[in-house]
Parts: C-alpha cells; sequence; structure tokens
C-alpha cells in the first residue's frame, strides 16, 4: 500500500490548518490510485478497520451513482452508527439502499408540494429581513449564533409547522447532538457525550413524534401534517420514521447551511474584489457566488460507502465488505474539473460542484431550499448599507464530517453611527 505522511483516518489530521488538509488532498489525487487509511479498532479485542479514500471528482462521482455497488447502509458517518443506536432511533434516510430508501424518499419528496415549496420560498425572504433587522438592533458581534444559524432553522421550524413554544429547545437539543460528530475528544469526553448527545436527539424525536400525533388527529398546512398523512402507495411516515427524517432535516438542512453562510462571509471578507463584483449587480453575480461559497467550503466534507461486490474504480478493484469515504472536500478542488481550484471565483462556469452529494439517488433533496436561504440572506446583509466584514478568522471545529464553524466574531457599521464588533 502507499505510504501517505497525513492519515485522513487520525483525528489529529482535521485539527490542522485547512491548507495543510488540502495539499495533502491534492498530494493523494496525484497518485494513481486510492490509498488505504487504517483506522483504530472499534475495542481492544476488535479487529483493525479502515477505508479506501476517494478523492478524485470522477471517482466520487461515480461511486456515488452506484448506490448497488457502493451502499449506504449500514451508515455513512465514520464511525458508522452502533446497531442498537440505529435501532432505537431509526434509520435515517442517507443509511438506506434500494427499494427501502426509493419508497421513503419518494414519500418525503411528494410531501414537497410546489405549493409548500412556494410558501417556504416566500418565508424565507421575511425571515432574513427580520434577522437582518435583528441584527442592526441588538449590534451582536458573533455571526454564528445572531445571524448564519437563525435563518435555516427558522425556516424549516416554520415549514415543518414546529409549535414557536419548543423551538428554543430543539435549537439547544441540535447543538448538543451535533456538536462532537467527527471531532476528537479525550477519554472522559468520549464516555460523557456520548450519551448526551443521545439523550437530545431522544428529546428532540421525542417532541416530533408527539407534533405528529397530534397532526394526524388534526392536520394543518405544513410539512409534518403532509408526512404523517400521506399516502403514498398506502404508506405515511410513522413516529420513528418521522424522528429519524427531522433530525436528518436538522442537520442537513440546518447545519450545513449553517456552515456555508458563515463560510461566505469569511470568503467575502477575504476576497473583497470578489465582493465588489458580487454587489456590482446582485442578481447577476448571486447564483454563481452561491454555488462557489459551497464548493469552497464544501459543508460535508464525506460521507462512507461498503462495497458490495468486486467492482474496479479509480485504478483501484474492491472486494465486498471494503469501505471507501467519499471526499467531497478533495473533490471539489479536483484541477482536472476547477481551473484554479484554490481561487474563490464567483464566475465559475462551470461549476460542477459535490457539495449537495455527487448525484444518484441520495442527491440532496433540500439543495434547491439551500440556494434560496443562502441567495436571501446575503441579499439582505450586503445591499444594505451595514460595511458587513467578518473580523479575523473562523473558529473551526476540526471535525472530520464537517466544516463546521463554532462562532466567527463579525463586525459592521450604520451611516452615522459608530462601527459595531471591532
Amino acid at each position: 500500500m502507499t505510504a501517505v505522511t497525513g492519515n485522513l483516518a487520525d483525528p489529529a489530521f482535521w485539527q490542522q490548518p485547512p491548507a495543510d488538509q488540502l495539499r495533502e488532498f491534492a498530494r493523494l489525487r496525484a497518485l494513481d490510485a486510492p490509498v488505504h487509511f487504517r483506522e483504530r479498532p472499534a475495542s481492544w479485542r476488535g479487529p483493525e478497520r479502515g477505508h479506501w479514500a476517494l478523492v478524485r471528482h470522477a471517482d466520487v462521482q461515480e461511486a456515488s451513482r452506484l448506490p448497488k455497488v457502493f451502499a449506504s447502509a449500514p451508515g455513512v458517518t465514520t464511525p458508522e452508527p452502533a446497531r442498537w443506536v440505529r435501532a432505537l432511533f431509526g434509520d435515517s434516510m442517507v443509511n438506506l439502499d434500494g427499494a427501502e430508501h426509493a419508497q421513503l424518499r419518494r414519500v418525503v419528496s411528494r410531501a414537497f408540494t410546489p405549493r409548500l415549496l412556494a410558501e417556504a420560498e416566500r418565508d424565507i425572504h421575511k425571515v432574513a429581513a427580520r434577522i437582518v433587522d435583528d441584527m442592526l438592533d441588538a449590534r451582536p458581534d458573533e455571526f454564528v449564533s445572531a445571524v448564519s444559524s437563525r435563518l435555516p432553522l427558522e425556516v424549516i421550524c416554520n415549514m415543518m409547522g414546529i409549535p414557536e413554544e419548543f423551538r428554543r429547545e430543539i435549537a439547544d437539543r441540535v447543538d448538543h447532538a451535533s456538536e462532537n460528530i467527527g471531532v476528537e475528544r479525550g477519554l472522559t469526553a468520549r464516555l460523557r457525550m456520548p450519551g448526551r448527545g443521545l439523550r437530545a436527539l431522544a428529546r428532540m424525536q421525542r417532541m416530533v413524534a408527539g407534533i405528529g400525533r397530534e397532526r394526524r388527529r388534526r392536520p394543518a398546512d405544513d410539512l409534518i401534517s403532509a408526512l404523517v398523512c400521506a399516502n403514498v402507495d398506502g404508506q405515511a411516515l410513522g413516529a420513528r420514521q418521522l424522528g429519524a427524517f427531522f433530525s436528518l432535516l436538522m442537520v442537513a438542512g440546518v447545519e450545513t447551511t449553517r456552515n456555508a453562510i458563515t463560510h461566505g462571509l469569511s470568503l467575502l471578507t477575504d476576497h473583497p474584489e470578489q465582493r465588489e463584483l458580487l454587489l456590482s449587480d446582485f442578481e447577476r453575480y448571486a447564483d454563481g457566488a452561491v454555488d462557489e461559497m459551497i464548493r469552497h467550503s464544501t459543508p460535508i466534507i464525506q460521507f462512507r460507502r461498503t462495497v458490495t461486490c468486486e467492482h474496479t474504480l479509480g485504478g483501484r478493484t474492491y472486494a465486498p465488505g471494503d469501505k471507501v469515504v467519499l471526499y467531497y472536500a478533495s473533490a471539489n478542488r479536483d484541477g482536472d474539473v476547477f481551473p484554479d481550484p484554490d481561487a474563490f471565483d464567483i464566475t465559475r462556469n462551470p461549476n460542477p460542484h459535490l457539495g449537495f452529494g455527487g448525484g444518484g439517488p441520495h442527491f440532496c433533496l433540500g439543495a434547491h431550499l439551500a440556494r434560496v436561504e443562502m441567495k436571501a440572506l446575503f441579499r439582505e446583509l450586503l445591499t444594505r448599507p451595514v460595511g458587513l466584514r467578518a473580523v479575523g478568522l473562523p473558529d473551526l471545529a476540526g471535525s472530520n464530517f464537517d466544516n463546521r464553524v463554532r462562532s466567527l466574531r463579525f463586525a459592521f457599521s450604520v451611516p452615522g453611527e459608530a462601527p459595531t464588533g471591532t
């Protein structure tokens, strides 16, 4: 096996500066075939585990479009979810394959009716304007809590029909459930934090299940009602399926969008010429800017797949049971696809980034809404005369799963007033 200096399976790799990680990805992409990384054993007596790293755009895309060969089950995260966790909380749609995944996705897709989506888009613009109004009133200096985390959470809660009195608790539960995903922790934290995260997940799912029961009795004009009252081939979502879908939506729809928005502000601050170009004609450049923010930051770094049959890809033949990891963060910097891949260029065209997945049956259901949210918020943030900018570097979580930002200081100024956040 090819020797490497950076071990993608070592949590310490993800604590390095992003530039060092990207250099190692570039080196791996230049090799003749994917590299195998040994992972730490599951227990003292357990076997050594490992995965093949797919780092090229073409390989990640091909594996994504061959779900019968590269299966999502038993789990796409590293480590894979334990069997008892799956039994207790249900399987998330991202961890399912074949007919089971297709049926669940049909139920969910048909619940996203054109009317519901149109109402969600109108709501996005209202929420974005209100968040910026609140920002100008409160004069905060931390961007994640004050701005970027609010928009996707409020939009999804509005769309789902989550009562106002539950939203603060849901936000707290989401933070507790996701704060240590893919992050290296000491022994004490490893023993304590999984229980805290699972308790938060259980409480959130119980809360949503209760709302679902109420909607079955008295349907409303919201997504939960559509999901639990659906009749797609005789199937609607049960309580556990609804809870699993809501948990997925909180990560896939809230965490990822929040991080993309936060990285977006940092990128526009670091590249003032791109910011000026965007402001010169916002409607012309905004769509390209949003996609370039997503490509450059890649909110989801990687997903895992399990090989089901012998298959050759990217110069390597894989055996049944092999684990491969699709490194979207590397694929989105592949120079064979993206000229000058480390540049932030809002006019990049084409921009076939894999920020929403590599295609196939698991392509992100919420890609359109995420783009609408980002565009609406940046329109409010940049076209008002507030001189918005990031201050310093984002505080990254160092996760191997998502490009999570814990906090980002920011500053803005209102004409006639002293600047804030400096």
